[in-house]
């Protein structure tokens, strides 16, 4: 779950004012990593927005699953995942991707 930048300065600020960690995590209901890792938040970038996520695809990057089918229409799954060196269930990331494994006479 997410907290609103509003609520996180809210709760540090109360903590700034002399209230003890303990108090705080009682009064807001939120634990005491979360504060540590606000105030953490706070000194590494200067605010308490969100951090942007670093996400990477797992095994398989869209881009050469969509050219892999575009030139490879007619193979099954294990064919596919030796190439990208996965399982077999490549299902799912078609699926993302909006590509089907029918076959197209």
């Amino acid at each position: 779950m997410s907290y609103d930048k509003k609520f996180r300065e809210k709760v540090l600020n109360h903590v700034e004012k002399g209230h003890s960690q303990e108090e705080t995590r009682k009064l807001f209901g939120i634990g005491r990593n979360t504060i540590r890792s606000w105030k953490k938040l706070e000194e590494e970038t200067g605010n308490l927005s969100k951090r942007e996520l670093n996400r990477s695809w797992r095994k398989i990057d869209p881009e050469k699953l969509k050219a892999d089918v575009e030139s490879n229409p007619s193979d099954f799954n294990a064919e596919r995942a030796k190439r990208f060196g996965c399982s077999e269930d490549g299902r799912r990331a078609l699926k993302r991707n909006d590509l089907t494994r029918k076959k197209r006479q």
